[in-house]
């Protein structure tokens, strides 16, 4: 399967994920697009897992533009909280995408938990309008912390300390985190099973 007249559109409307997807992509010849130049609306993501709603995405977007879509489902998984907030890591933002709202509310439940280990986890679905695709995941271990530091990421990023590192992913310079964050991952897994990218 080839990318159809060089052109791949971004399923997302998340302006932090399109910009740091397009960075990711910067070393390749393709259009890049996302779903807000063909003004979709995001459909309904009521899948089990990152995968599935990755590819819940990519399969609605690639069916409503006839060009290849590629979709990342990612979210921060906190093990003193069996995992939460997981696949609903955007969902406890709000409609607002209030990730302020969201890291207090995770705070709140983590004040008496003395494992602070988690990690962020992408999963990336590519498919075509025939249905075909290909989805990975990418994962990337660090530690909650409390307050947030840095103003650098987006989303979760400002409570996250990956392992090994002193800053946060909010704190780091975006072409460092693109070069280690769990969508990186995800390309690098996608890039394997792919042979142009």
């Amino acid at each position: 399967m080839k990318i159809i007249k060089n052109k791949i559109v971004i399923a997302s409307h998340n302006e932090g994920k399109i910009i740091e997807i397009k960075e990711i992509f910067d070393d390749f010849k393709y259009q890049v697009y996302s779903s807000k130049d063909f003004n979709l609306q995001e459909p309904k993501e009521n899948g089990s897992s990152f995968e599935e709603n990755a590819l819940i995405k990519a399969k609605f977007t690639a069916q409503k533009t006839n060009l290849v879509s590629l979709s990342d489902d990612s979210g921060l998984c906190i093990d003193a909280l069996n995992g939460q907030p997981g696949v609903y890591s955007a969902r406890i933002a709000g409609k607002e995408k209030d990730f302020n709202l969201a890291m207090n509310t995770l705070q709140k439940k983590m004040i008496n938990k003395s494992n602070k280990t988690c990690k962020f986890v992408c999963a990336l679905s590519l498919c075509w309008p025939n249905g075909y695709n290909i989805t990975v995941k990418g994962e990337i271990s660090g530690h909650f912390v409390w307050p947030p530091r840095g103003n650098l990421g987006f989303g979760y990023d400002p409570i996250f300390q990956p392992n090994g590192m002193q800053e946060t992913f909010a704190e780091i310079e975006p072409k460092i985190k693109h070069s280690i964050s769990h969508r990186y991952r995800a390309f690098q897994n996608l890039k394997m099973k792919i042979n142009f990218l």
